[in-house]
């Protein structure tokens, strides 16, 4: 392995950055991007961008920077590299930064390389690169194992239920504000059994899930709040389930938070047929993913209408937890796909060819 490669990506890992917090793992990766050859800089959403060639055409490997809470200790055990991020996901980062460094654009082209920030709280970083790039093929940074690409994520539905009502007495026939908070939940889940029925994939069912509950009473008011999440499959988009929320609330009042359809690229696409004959070339076995969460996929691929994967080492059921760490072994492998991939942007899109100039 190419110490610097390594390096590279335990320097990121070592600058802790939790959403709103990346600063310092911002700084430091425009300053790796400069040693490489980019022109980098930081961006006005606070995003490290990083470009080599200066064609029309670009190639966008947009990952984050951010991570969850919780430190990790960062520690090199063998082939492991631990701490927070290494999966998710500054490993892909670290991969596109490595890997674009490594292929010198063709006339006509430009790699674009982003770690962008906040894609674990509102997408600050994603949302302010909507109108100012029109790429034409893009690569999210999310870990898919080296071997795999992944084609897809879920939708996402926040909501905040609260019902306030007279307090009742436990001997009277009135239900309490909880029980009627249970009795929600349970028509809830009920529907979202309904809908799933006959689906046989996670990616196509609606998922529910109860992450915050709570009671309490003044006095004279009883009050219950639930919150919620649904992760949407593709068919069911955020305003069809808060219309169905609503109907099934009961009176009670319904917030609602982020509302993030459910995105699935096409399979046939020049971007997908480079990856599968890289992989092939590194001796793998190309496979494909469908992501049960979300990504910045969502919010920036349907807008820029291009081919678009997800990539990136790391083995996602390690997201988020104390335990997180990736191979470095199959960090290298994919660094090796992903510059095959991009030797070959020039003959996998001909059509971007630059026009004949004018006499």
């Amino acid at each position: 392995m190419r110490l610097e490669d390594a390096d590279l990506l335990e320097g990121l890992v070592r600058a802790f950055s939790p959403t709103y917090h990346e600063g310092e793992a911002v700084r430091y990766l425009v300053g790796v991007m400069r040693k490489l050859g980019y022109a980098a800089s930081i961006d006005p959403a606070g995003n490290a961008v990083g470009t080599r060639g200066s064609g029309e055409n670009e190639i966008l490997l947009l990952g984050h920077i951010d991570t969850v809470p919780g430190e990790v200790p960062v520690r090199r055990e063998g082939d492991l590299l631990y701490g927070r991020g290494t999966v998710d996901a500054k490993g892909p980062l670290a991969c596109f930064t490595a890997a674009a460094a490594r292929v010198t654009p063709p006339p006509g082209w430009r790699f674009t390389v982003i770690g962008a920030v906040a894609e674990e709280g509102d997408s600050r970083g994603a949302l302010f690169l909507r109108g100012s790039h029109r790429p034409k093929a893009l690569i999210i940074g999310e870990p898919s194992r080296w071997d795999k690409i992944a084609l897809g994520f879920k939708g996402s539905l926040w909501s905040e239920y609260t019902l306030r009502q007279p307090v009742a007495h436990t001997a009277g026939r009135q239900a309490s504000a909880s029980d009627a908070a249970f009795d929600f939940w349970t028509r809830v889940r009920a529907w979202c059994a309904h809908f799933n029925s006959g689906q046989t994939s996670t990616f196509t069912q609606v998922t529910p899930s109860l992450r915050g509950m709570e009671s309490g009473s003044d006095g004279f008011t009883d009050t219950a709040r639930l919150r919620m999440n649904f992760r949407l499959p593709p068919g069911l988009s955020p305003d069809d389930l808060t219309a169905q929320l609503n109907a099934l609330a009961g009176g009670a009042n319904l917030g609602f938070g982020d509302r993030i359809p459910a995105f699935r690229s096409e399979k046939n696409t020049p971007l997908v047929r480079g990856f599968l004959g890289a992989i092939r070339a590194e001796g793998g076995e190309p496979a494909f993913s469908l992501k049960t969460g979300t990504s910045d996929m969502n919010l920036v691929a349907p807008i820029w209408g291009c081919p678009a994967v997800a990539y990136g080492p790391g083995d996602s059921s390690l997201d988020h937890t104390p335990d997180e760490h990736t191979s470095l072994d199959e960090y290298q492998k994919s660094i090796r796909v992903l510059a095959r991939m991009l030797a070959q942007a020039e003959s996998l899109f001909p059509e971007a060819a630059l026009p004949s100039s004018g006499g």
